[in-house]
């Protein structure tokens, strides 16, 4: 299991790291002593588990977390904080763990075990993320990752993929609620694929359309979701 390990303490990284030697499993890709380097890292390294230190400077581990949740893969994370009042966010934000400092052999060790239960969990949640769809009579499914974006026609969801096209019975609100980590909505009728987004273009009188790897549509953005696009596609 490779993994990278956030504190700005120095000492504190190094305590996790010799903990871990302990671990024949494990496998530590690197560290990181504040939140830019973090995603930075994990950007480049795309680790199975993150031990994230909560209290950091300019950025939060929290708020480290809430960006990894928006991935498609996001790692395991490992929370670790000398505050134990820090646990209701990490519960909310689906923490695999929480460490409090000083951490200590056996602590790690368990943490460690809990990851390997959960880890089976969310393996069995990634192959469920399919769209099921009906073709000729025939019940087929398509995995959320392929699809392009989906569009509502008057009572219809449209969704478009490559190779093809087909109507499902989610309305679009349904299929945001459902996969949040995939799908962005970019007007009331439109969702795209978040993670098939190549560009987002300005075109006369200020109209913005994205660009979807793939797709040789470009769909139009509404003045509505124009600010929460811009976000997503350059976060601050």
């Amino acid at each position: 299991m490779n993994v990278l390990i956030v504190d700005d303490e120095p000492l504190a990284r190094a305590r996790i790291r010799r903990l871990l030697m302990n671990e024949p499993s494990i496998c530590v890709q690197g560290e990181a002593s504040n939140g830019d380097e973090a995603l930075a890292l994990i950007k480049k390294h795309t680790p199975d588990l993150v031990f994230l230190d909560v209290d950091m400077p300019r950025m939060s581990g929290i708020e480290v977390a809430k960006q990894l949740n928006s991935l498609a893969l996001p790692p395991a994370i490992v929370f670790v904080t000398a505050h134990s009042e820090h646990a209701l966010d990490a519960l909310q934000l689906n923490a695999a763990g929480y460490l409090v400092k000083p951490i200590t052999e056996q602590s790690l060790h368990n943490a460690l075990t809990q990851l390997g239960r959960l880890h089976k969990v969310h393996i069995q949640k990634q192959q469920a993320e399919k769209v099921s769809y009906q073709l000729a009579g025939t019940l087929k499914s398509i995995e959320i990752e392929q699809v392009s974006f989906f569009s509502a026609e008057e009572k219809y969801t449209k969704m478009v993929f490559a190779g093809g096209e087909a109507f499902v019975e989610q309305s679009l609100k349904q299929l945001e609620a459902r996969y949040p980590q995939f799908l962005l909505r970019i007007h009331r009728n439109t969702l795209v694929n978040k993670h098939k987004i190549v560009a987002l273009h300005c075109r006369k009188n200020n109209l913005h359309v994205i660009e979807l790897h793939g797709c040789n549509v470009f769909l139009t953005v509404s003045r509505r979701a124009l600010k929460t696009v811009k976000s997503e596609l350059y976060p601050s």
